[in-house]
């Protein structure tokens, strides 16, 4: 029997429905219509919006809206992604179209084995994986084995790792992974994947987006009560949407709250180096060290934010900590089915964690202080403009790149979208898209305090005066949709 063209083997009905119900919303349906106004503004047939170009804030993605890559990483990834040029460096270097100290980073990592169109371990070059070690003994003084360091394709890979070995449904009861609300949607994706279930605990607004130990006891109890089996807590910090750089009290409270319950700690610190507070960042690694607290924990960093921004490289590591030596080889080979992480990726968290400190190093150092300032004065000018809005509360940003701002939206707003039949934070979104050409996320799709609306937005256009005009067009929209609800 010839099976007809209608007659599909996989339709939604017969594929795996975890893969359905997933959702991740920073790639969700406000930046698909946002697809389609770009299709018209490139295409001439932009007359019937009001703006001439969109300015994208709702994800991450800092050099696809005007940040440069920093010179240093790219002349080592240019010699080693082209090696006969690395043959004739000497010459760049004298005509000064490289620097001395990246053609010498390039032929060390070389000597090493760095050839980039080759499988590395599984883990990745153990070269680059000391380097990541010396890295953070120097941040945390302590050292970690590098036999535990994986190189990862950015961090969410190393997230994917971890929630698949955790997802233990032969134990009992639905697998419950502990996540702060709002949280990044990679997080409930994956449990959803695992046929697990999210326990959020809610980060307390009114107090800059902190954590209680109040507030995770109260999730976990409500979750266990319920038959949920809770085996792990995910730690965003800096936030991700809600801009907090936590201090070490609350970091304390969440390690020793981890401990009591026997959690394995997930710590998501990929916006280490985006630091606006008076208090330094700190390792949630270190935390457990001083606290001489046996907790299994895994770190995960990347080079898409901080301030590098090369999300596209897609580079990144996870660090797993005090766990047992057959459970990390069960990590390894899980590591394996996917023989390695990109080799261009895993040359980058070299540069990454071994910066330049030779010829390279004053370059380099005015490029990384250019973008950190630019991202504090944005941050800036974000918070003030929302805080002059009527009907629009935001904490102070404290880091990361995002803010999380609550909009007390009308009640014929609300009733609005209700006809529509969408989330009354996405009306709002929607419409300040086609008012504006400004491109945030409904913090529905983040969850929030029910009753509560908010949005997410970066502040990483560039240039700043790209930024400014789209927030004054913004709180022009603002005023008038409040004014057509209230």
């Amino acid at each position: 029997m010839v099976r007809g063209i209608a007659s599909k083997v996989m339709t939604l009905d017969t594929m795996n429905q975890r893969v359905i119900k997933a959702e991740y919303a920073v790639r969700g349906r406000l930046p698909m219509r946002a697809a389609e106004i770009a299709q018209d503004l490139a295409s001439g047939a932009g007359e019937k919006y009001p703006f001439d170009q969109l300015v994208f804030c709702n994800i991450g993605n800092p050099q696809s809206v005007g940040q440069a890559p920093l010179t240093f990483n790219r002349e080592v990834l240019a010699l080693l992604t082209a090696p006969h040029l690395l043959s004739r460096a000497d010459e760049m270097v004298s005509s000064g179209l490289m620097s001395a100290e990246a053609v010498a980073r390039a032929r060390e990592y070389q000597s090493k084995g760095a050839s980039v169109g080759a499988y590395t371990d599984s883990a990745g070059f153990k070269f680059i994986r000391d380097e990541v070690c010396d890295m953070l003994e120097k941040r945390d003084g302590h050292r970690v084995d590098p036999g535990h360091v994986f190189l990862t394709n950015g961090a969410s890979e190393g997230v994917r790792l971890m929630m698949t070995a955790i997802g233990a449904s032969h134990l009992g009861g639905p697998v419950g992974i502990m996540a702060p609300i709002p949280q990044y949607p990679l997080y409930s994706a994956l449990t959803t994947l695992i046929d697990g279930e999210l326990v959020g605990y809610y980060l307390d607004e009114d107090e800059g987006w902190a954590i209680s130990a109040d507030c995770l006891k109260t999730s976990y109890d409500e979750a266990t009560a319920r038959g949920i089996n809770v085996r792990a807590l995910v730690l965003i910090n800096p936030g991700n949407p809600s801009g907090a750089n936590l201090d070490d009290g609350t970091l304390e409270a969440v390690v020793k709250f981890a401990h009591e319950k026997g959690l394995v700690l997930m710590a998501d610190e990929v916006y280490q180096e985006n630091v606006f507070t008076s208090h330094p960042f700190k390792s949630i690694s270190r935390v457990v060290k001083e606290l001489c607290l046996p907790i299994e924990l895994t770190s995960m960093h990347s080079l898409s934010k901080g301030f590098l921004g090369e999300c596209g490289v897609r580079g990144g590591y996870a660090v797993f900590e005090n766990f047992a030596p057959e459970v990390i080889a069960q990590f390894i080979k899980l590591k394996s089915i996917e023989l390695c992480s990109n080799t261009i990726g895993q040359l980058s968290v070299g540069l990454m964690v071994r910066p330049p400190i030779a010829d390279a190093k004053l370059l380099y150092d005015t490029e990384m202080a250019a973008v950190l300032e630019g991202l504090r004065t944005r941050a800036t000018i974000l918070t003030e403009t929302m805080n002059r809005l009527h009907g629009i509360t935001m904490p102070e940003i404290g880091g990361a790149m995002y803010a999380f701002p609550q909009v007390e939206l009308p009640a014929a707003a609300i009733k609005a979208a209700e006809a529509q039949g969408v989330p009354a934070d996405e009306f709002y979104c929607m419409q300040a898209l086609e008012t504006t050409g400004l491109v945030v996320v409904p913090g529905s799709g983040f969850r929030q305090q029910p009753g509560t609306f908010h949005f997410r937005t970066t502040f990483l256009p560039q240039p700043t005066s790209k930024m400014e005009k789209a927030l004054s067009a913004f709180a022009t929209f603002h005023r008038e949709f409040m004014r057509k609800y209230t």
